[in-house]
């Protein structure tokens, strides 16, 4: 999965770049604009989920929601810096 990302980013990154130079140096600056567009939504639609998925996949929602418990945790963490 990770490589699979990567290698994503990076062919998302090599599709900006190909765009801008398309779009500042070429004549066809429309052809620039199409390809970084492309790039954009194709980066949404796949990379975007698939990141996220990866990073969220071992993970308890509950740690990072704020829930009375969590709340409370925060608040005597916080009182235990004061003291020291």
């Amino acid at each position: 999965m990770k490589f699979l990302i990567r290698l994503l980013f990076l062919s998302i990154l090599i599709s900006l770049s190909i765009g801008f130079y398309h779009k500042n140096f070429l004549e066809s600056g429309l052809d620039g604009e199409k390809i970084i567009g492309a790039t954009v939504l194709f980066s949404v639609i796949f990379f975007l989920p698939l990141f996220l998925y990866n990073r969220w996949k071992d993970k308890n929602i509950r740690d990072y929601t704020l829930t009375k418990e969590n709340f409370e945790r925060m608040k005597n963490i916080k009182k235990k810096k004061k003291v020291q």
